[in-house]
């Protein structure tokens, strides 16, 4: 007699389950442990999530925070692949948005203004008059409320955040709720959910910054090998705000389509955008666009540990930075001096000024709406 699909499953399900409780080192592990206080003496806690392939993620409540991301090599060595801070009240002085939630609206809105339905909003203004990445009193340095954390084949930990109408000048009382899971082969994926009670303008992103070698190794991110699988970017003006063009990048230091490394593309100035970014701080239009679950956003390698990072999203644009504004002034983990290059960041969005680019993606959220982004980091090796 042939076994339906359903018994198969019941079936395989049942086997994983027995498997897991026998072995308990294949599920996922999530802990809690307190991370410090704030300056006016609020709690900040630290979740860790732990896969069994060694993969492990910590998240802190301040910023709802990837603080840190352990990652085996091919020969099962594990090193923090990213740059941050090592105590909270570097978090707390100098916030340089590494690892955070951004929000409201991650990315820049020229001169911090827009306008919806008929009204316009004058945003907090902290990047030479335009608005980035919330104004400088973002998502990113709130203390956001664990609401659960939770082991098992996934472990997950859910953060939350009230933003008032009017936070940072953006309309609409948001709720916002941000679920970071790790599974047990070690990808981490991210979801950022919201509602609204008013129109307004959502673009939420995570701002890590990666170094494939690990945090602090002598071989910077420039030796670290980027594909991104986009036909264009969007070009800037010189105060960095998209000109509303989407440009080929063919022929261009922008073509990221094949994988390349950094280091030579990152200081051709004979590029104008090139010499905008101080090297590339561009959003580039995935040529696969807005899409249900999350797609292939770009794709980064160290070849000498062979630690791979592989970026997907549901957002139809990423942001490449490369660490351009490291100018060695930033004191990071175990006491490195962070300097150019040194990291860079890769941010899942829809594109920058889209409230004021009419031809860009819409970032508009209106009530009974909800909002999501649906982000994973996926961590392999390759091999030699």
């Amino acid at each position: 007699m042939r076994n339906s699909g359903k018994g198969i499953l019941a079936t395989a399900a049942s086997v994983l389950a027995v498997v897991l409780a026998a072995n308990p080192a294949l599920a996922a592990d999530a802990s809690q442990a307190p991370a410090g206080k704030l300056t006016d003496g609020r709690q900040v806690d630290a979740v860790t999530l732990k896969a069994a392939n060694g993969v492990s993620a910590t998240i802190l409540t301040y910023g709802a925070t990837l603080w840190k991301l352990m990652a085996p090599d091919r020969d099962g060595k594990v090193a923090d692949v990213l740059l941050a801070y090592d105590d909270l009240a570097s978090f707390e002085k100098t916030p340089n948005f590494w690892g955070a939630t951004i929000g409201r609206y991650g990315n820049r809105i020229a001169d911090g203004k827009f306008t919806l339905d008929g009204k316009t909003y004058q945003l907090r203004q902290n990047d030479h008059g335009q608005s980035l990445h919330g104004g400088g009193k973002g998502f990113d340095v709130q203390n956001w409320k664990l609401e659960s954390i939770k082991s098992g084949k996934v472990a997950t930990a859910v953060f939350s955040l009230v933003s008032p109408d009017g936070d940072s000048g953006y309309p609409g009382t948001v709720k916002t709720k941000v679920t970071y899971s790790l599974d047990e082969a070690g990808n981490l994926q991210i979801v950022f959910d919201a509602v609204t009670d008013k129109p307004t303008v959502l673009n939420m992103t995570n701002h890590a910054i990666f170094n494939m070698a690990g945090e602090g190794s002598p071989r910077d991110a420039t030796q670290n090998v980027l594909t991104i699988p986009a036909s264009r970017y969007t070009p800037v003006n010189e105060k960095l705000i998209p000109t509303g063009e989407l440009r080929a990048v063919e022929g261009t230091p922008f073509d990221f389509r094949k994988p390349k490394a950094l280091a030579g593309d990152i200081r051709d100035g004979r590029d104008q955008q090139i010499l905008y970014g101080r090297g590339f701080d561009h959003n580039f239009a995935l040529d696969k666009g807005q899409t249900k679950t999350p797609e292939l956003a770009a794709r980064l390698e160290d070849p000498v540990s062979g630690r791979v990072l592989e970026l997907l999203t549901t957002e139809p644009g990423v942001q490449f930075y490369s660490g351009n504004f490291l100018d060695g002034t930033f004191l990071g983990k175990q006491g490195h001096l962070y300097r150019m290059g040194d990291g860079i960041a890769l941010e899942p969005q829809k594109f920058p000024d889209s409230p004021n680019q009419p031809s860009f993606p819409s970032t508009r959220v209106d009530p009974g709406k909800a909002y999501r982004h649906v982000m994973i980091y996926r961590l392999t090796t390759s091999p030699r």
